[in-house]
């Protein structure tokens, strides 16, 4: 792609995102989600491979129907209340619908589909881009209108996510469709907590899309994309072979690493609102996550691939490794400590 058009379309990713962050009108954020989804359209389909071209028309039709729903339930919440304001959502009918809206654009189950066909037909840092740039928007205007939605309804879209992300990542051999289930599994622990404690649903994403900027540039790295090619990497940087292992057990949620924090922090929380049951359940249903997480560790540096492999074996990489990954990979790992500071804010 055209460095110039690559950058065009970066700062209309920053832009739209900006517009949405910041405003409090609902025209306005409804504005900066199709300008965030215009941008990205050109870069999952920059490859013009025919798996691009059908990730692109999935993502680009999931948007527009979402972005209609948010505009119907501002367009509803107005007609209703004369309040275009984002913090005054306050009618029934729109809080539900807004809810749906929003679930669709992140990937929240019942409306997970897209999410992992359209992964698997991106390169891994249009992916990262998807997985973690692409969700803020959606999760901020959640934050702001938390005190209004339907906590039944999110309670049982966070339960459904969970089971599902768990359960539909285990038979898969492909990362990125891995990484999708895994995020919609992170999906349902921050759609639980939204209208207890927002600002840990914030927490919680921000921590989950350190960790996963983390893998995604280690595995563009090495440049595998299934668990064949993964089991051949050893070859090349064995280093970064190992803290793509710390970096997946972090990501599972294991203490003393980093992914454990959000976690321990939202079961807290839960257990202050005397939902200790629903506690218990997310947090068994967040060992299916675990599987294929193991399973991704166990072919990374666990492993000696078969003689018969057909993927090239390469030797090492004089190649030095990328600064931002040591950074991230070191974020991932080692915030736990910094709980009661964590805690202190929240």
């Amino acid at each position: 792609m055209n460095p110039q058009a690559k950058l065009i379309f970066t700062t209309s990713l920053l832009l739209g995102s900006s517009i949405t962050i910041s405003s409090n009108h609902w025209i306005m954020a409804w504005a900066g989600l199709e300008i965030n989804t215009l941008a990205i359209l050109p870069l999952i389909s920059k490859s013009h491979h025919p798996r691009a071209i059908e990730a692109a028309t999935k993502y680009f039709l999931v948007q527009a129907a979402a972005s209609a729903l948010v505009l119907f339930a501002s367009i509803t919440n107005a007609w209703h209340t004369g309040q275009w304001d984002i913090t005054q959502l306050t009618h029934p009918t729109s809080c539900l619908l807004l809810t749906a809206a929003i679930a669709m654009k992140l990937g929240l189950a019942p409306f997970h589909f897209w999410f992992p066909e359209v992964l698997q037909g991106t390169s891994l840092t249009t992916g990262l881009l998807l997985s973690t740039a692409m969700k803020f928007p959606p999760i901020t205007l959640l934050f702001m209108t938390s005190n209004s939605l339907n906590p039944t309804l999110l309670t049982t879209m966070a339960i459904l996510s969970t089971a599902l992300g768990g359960w539909m990542g285990l038979n898969q051999t492909q990362i990125r469709k891995i990484l999708a289930f895994s995020s919609i599994s992170h999906l349902g622990w921050m759609a639980l907590i939204i209208c207890y404690n927002p600002k840990l649903t914030l927490l919680n994403f921000y921590l989950y899309s350190l960790m996963t900027a983390a893998v995604f540039l280690i595995l563009n790295t090495v440049k595998a994309t299934n668990l064949m090619m993964l089991m051949t990497t050893w070859t090349k940087t064995p280093p970064l072979n190992i803290a793509l292992l710390l970096t997946l057990l972090s990501l599972a949620g294991l203490p003393p690493l980093t992914g454990f924090l959000p976690k321990w922090l939202i079961i807290q929380e839960l257990t202050k609102q005397d939902m200790a049951l629903m506690a218990v359940t997310i947090s068994l249903l967040s060992l299916l996550s675990m599987f294929f997480y193991l399973r991704l560790m166990y072919c990374t540096t666990i492993t000696i691939p078969p003689h018969t492999t057909s993927h090239m074996k390469q030797w090492h990489t004089n190649k030095p490794t990328n600064t931002m990954i040591a950074i991230l990979t070191t974020l991932a790992l080692t915030l736990l400590p910094l709980s009661p500071m964590f805690y202190a804010i929240i």
